[in-house]
């Protein structure tokens, strides 16, 4: 019998999927935000609309960081708030852990729990979700047998 992927592995294999569109190597993440089973919207790490990728004319490097692009969370949040999905009490799965900003934004978008995979060792954005009750859940990835 084949053994079903239960629906946080299902969701974050999808977030994996959708990493593989970001235009910046230095790191690919991607997102999707989930509401009663189902994916409200999807992003990943690139630039602005119109604007040149870090695949396209390198990356912008300020104080150790690429700022070309927008990270995978601001990316899904702005798709929800671009075509009037509310996302609030949803999901977000994420790739790696949300920064400080992606957090706030997790939280002004009224989501309650975030998935992730890898660490970003950012411990005021995880201090930021705490004190706002929005659960955050380290997963294993790929999930262990």
């Amino acid at each position: 019998m084949v053994q079903r992927p239960s629906w946080d592995e299902y969701f974050m294999g999808i977030a994996f999927a959708v990493a593989q569109r970001s235009t910046c190597d230095r790191a690919h993440v991607g997102s999707i935000i989930v509401r009663n089973k189902r994916i409200l919207t999807t992003g990943y790490n690139g630039s602005p609309r119109g604007l040149p990728h870090c695949t396209d004319a390198g990356h912008l490097m300020i104080n150790g960081h690429c700022v070309r692009t927008l990270h995978a969370e601001q990316n899904a949040i702005i798709q929800a708030a671009l075509h009037g999905v509310s996302v609030e009490g949803g999901t977000i799965y994420v790739t790696h852990q949300p920064c400080l900003t992606c957090a706030k934004m997790i939280i002004n978008a009224g989501l309650m729990r975030v998935v992730y995979a890898g660490n970003y060792p950012d411990e005021n954005a995880v201090a930021f979700l705490k004190e706002a009750d929005v659960a955050l859940e380290h997963f294993t990835w790929p999930p262990q047998e």
